[in-house]
């Protein structure tokens, strides 16, 4: 799995900060309101390429989309984690080196998803 462009990373961004579905028109006026230059089209062809890619999900509302992330943050950091690390011939010196990066409150944070997940397979 390849990490999104730097656009298709925006539009994520404000669809995952949402509690509801988004028209192209609304990402597209947060998305100027950071001062960013853009087109409507553009970000249309984005959150279909996001659409057609499995990212995204879509319903009609009159004459425009209304899109929702199909996943959440977390299930794509997963998903781009879990691919860095098939890339390595050494999975555990990888995850050495990724556990000493980690500051206090990941280590803690990693500690208690590995206690979590040891009471599930109990």
């Amino acid at each position: 799995m390849r990490g999104f462009g730097e656009l298709e990373a925006k539009i994520m961004d404000r669809l995952w900060a949402r509690d509801e579905p988004a028209t192209v028109r609304e990402i597209l006026e947060e998305l100027r309101a950071g001062r960013r230059v853009i087109a409507y089209t553009t970000v249309m062809t984005v959150m279909d390429n996001l659409h057609t890619k499995g990212w995204l999900q879509r319903e009609r509302d009159g004459r425009a989309y209304r899109y929702r992330p199909s996943e959440s943050r977390e299930h794509y950091v997963a998903e781009l984690m879990r691919d860095a690390l098939t890339t390595s011939t050494d999975h555990a010196a990888a995850l050495v080196r990724f556990t000493e990066q980690l500051s206090e409150d990941e280590s803690v944070a990693l500690r208690a998803a590995l206690r979590k997940i040891a009471r599930r397979k109990r």
